[in-house]
């Protein structure tokens, strides 16, 4: 039992070792810093809340802070420039909708677009089920 104990010992700190170094690494790379200075506090605190409710075009379901792609990034600056030239959050919007489509705003405006892409299906569901009662009360009544 004894030589197996300075194995078990061994074995345990090398794998403590190696999860403490792949932790260390993974904190490093997931977390990168954009480094840019604002004129003034608030406008620090609006540049970050717009990128927050901005959706990354590449990403999937990620806003502009949490993704790392490199589309996220430059469009992450450009948000960055556009508030330190004094641009307010709606003319931010309006740039990245022009530039990168609806997608980019997590609550796109309403349009006959969004409402026919609710509605259809809306629409579908409710005459299958209709066609389906019907069905089925045609061959009730036929077994009757």
């Amino acid at each position: 039992m004894k030589p197996f104990r300075g194995l078990i010992i061994f074995w345990g700190l090398s794998f403590c070792c190696a999860t403490a170094v792949f932790a260390a690494g993974y904190q490093t790379i997931s977390h990168p810093v954009d480094l840019f200075e604002f004129d003034s506090v608030s406008q620090q605190k609006q540049a970050i809340h717009l990128a927050k409710t901005l959706r990354c075009p590449m990403c999937q379901n990620q806003n502009l802070i949490e993704s790392n792609s490199a589309v996220a990034k430059d469009i992450r600056l450009r948000v960055f420039e556009l508030i330190k030239a004094g641009k307010s959050d709606d003319e931010v919007k309006e740039y990245m909708v022009l530039r990168y489509g609806e997608h980019v705003l997590y609550q796109p405006s309403f349009s006959i677009k969004n409402a026919m892409l609710w509605g259809i299906p809306i629409v579908l569901g409710l005459l299958m089920i209709s066609f389906s009662i019907g069905y089925i009360k045609r061959s009730i009544r036929g077994i009757n």
